[in-house]
């Protein structure tokens, strides 16, 4: 762990001090780096266990050199370089690559939600909002015009060191959750506004496709987008970017939802994101283009569960060029998969294309990968290392703390090769 932390490149965060003149000289950032960093390793994430650790545990005790940095040291470091730190995933995987852990044959692709730091009941639906925001106008008002009843009586009472027009407590906190509402409220209209015009562009764009093309639309007109929230539309006030979504318990939680390339010979994470949608579907793209961009190179073949599955992105990995296997049904264990309706391959659509390949005692076998590459890897970090939530909030700030979370993976990874003179020399 030392050896490996010394020989990344730290620049980003040493440059921030090299600006500062006042004030006492800091901890090494190495060393602040090594503690939250083998913290991750041990599934430590509490910056006041991190600095107990630094006096109790011989480990931490070596890495901190007989230094102890209390927990708001550690915490202010980390939020200060949280982005840096993040950054340092592509680096550990660079050397994951050096040392022969990510051959790029197979890659599973999968999501996981993790718990918001936020509680699902702190949470309003936009037809809730409507209406308690009619309730607290009308509570605000009463309480008001009682108010200026008894402003008389209250400057007797509040006696000549107080203005008497301060507001009741009850007032002040009507009128904060008034505010509150009113927030939330506005952003998810501006959010449904926003998807209205989006929804708007891409129908001129397929209708402009269609005019230059010279077919003519089929079936029914669309509807015009909505430019109002759907009434089951919720939003969080305790962390607005985090969204209720169904967990593999198949309950409701307030979430993230945490994406993983994985590859599939040593379970090395090749790319992570994390997103507020709960669909995996629309994230396929953007993990293999993550993919590509951090590893340079493209897997020979991929893997992903049904919830990964659409005809648009079956076409987009075939034209990448990658062996593909996502089936259109979620694959039953013990039963057969779903045949394909049209045996044509001229003919066949992408469902019926997957399915062709997943009858295929081959096609089995390369979808067979998936279970036992990416949910081992996220059975390790939620059971072993007990990461089932963020410490942070917002959507920004949740996801450098997911990309440490696959950094700590790929690091106890790399620690297990055990080759230390080939990392070094990496």
């Amino acid at each position: 762990m030392s050896d490996v932390v010394d020989g990344l490149d730290l620049s980003a965060i040493h440059a921030s001090y090299e600006r500062e003149s006042r004030g006492a000289p800091p901890f090494h950032p190495a060393m602040l780096t090594k503690i939250i960093f083998y913290g991750l390793c041990r599934g430590v994430y509490s910056s006041r266990k991190l600095s107990l650790a630094t006096h109790e545990d011989v480990a931490f005790r070596v890495l901190a050199a007989g230094n102890h940095p209390d927990f708001r040291t550690i915490s202010e470091f980390r939020k200060r370089h949280l982005k840096s730190l993040a950054d340092l995933f592509i680096q550990v995987l660079k050397l994951c690559q050096r040392a022969g852990l990510v051959p790029m044959k197979h890659i599973a692709i999968d999501g996981t939600k993790l718990l918001a730091n936020a509680s699902k009941h702190k949470a309003m639906s936009y037809s809730r909002m409507v209406e308690k925001e009619k309730e607290l106008q009308a509570e605000i008002e009463e309480l008001l015009k009682k108010g200026l009843d008894t402003d008389a009586q209250e400057d007797v009472e509040y006696g000549p060191d107080r203005r008497g027009d301060e507001l009741p407590e009850e007032l002040a906190t009507r009128e904060k959750r008034l505010a509150k509402i009113r927030e939330a409220k506005e952003a998810l209209e501006r959010e449904a506004r926003e998807r209205a015009a989006e929804e708007e562009a891409e129908r001129s764009r397929k209708a402009a496709e269609m005019e230059a093309s010279g077919k003519n639309p089929r079936g029914r007109e669309p509807k015009p987008p909505r430019t109002k929230p759907d009434g089951k539309a919720q939003r969080n006030f305790t962390d607005p970017e985090s969204r209720i979504m169904k967990d593999s318990n198949k309950a409701f939680v307030q979430a993230y939802n945490g994406q993983a390339a994985v590859d599939a010979d040593n379970q090395i994470i090749v790319a992570c994101d994390l997103t507020n949608q709960a669909a995996d579907s629309p994230h396929l793209s953007g993990m293999i283009d993550k993919t590509l961009e951090n590893t340079g190179k493209k897997p020979d073949e991929l893997s992903a569960d049904a919830g990964y599955f659409s005809s648009d992105n079956i076409e987009m990995v075939e034209q990448e060029g990658i062996d593909g296997y996502i089936p259109p049904e979620k694959q039953r264990h013990g039963k057969e998969p779903t045949p394909p309706s049209c045996l044509d391959p001229e003919r066949q659509t992408a469902a019926d294309r997957q399915r062709a390949k997943l009858l295929t005692p081959e096609g089995r076998k390369a979808y067979g990968r998936r279970k036992e590459t990416v949910e081992p890897v996220f059975g390790q970090i939620k059971s072993a290392r007990n990461f089932r939530g963020f410490l942070l909030r917002g959507l920004e700030k949740a996801r450098s703390e997911w990309t440490l979370v696959c950094l700590g993976h790929n690091m106890l990874k790399l620690y297990r090769h055990g080759d230390r003179k080939l990392l070094l020399e990496a």
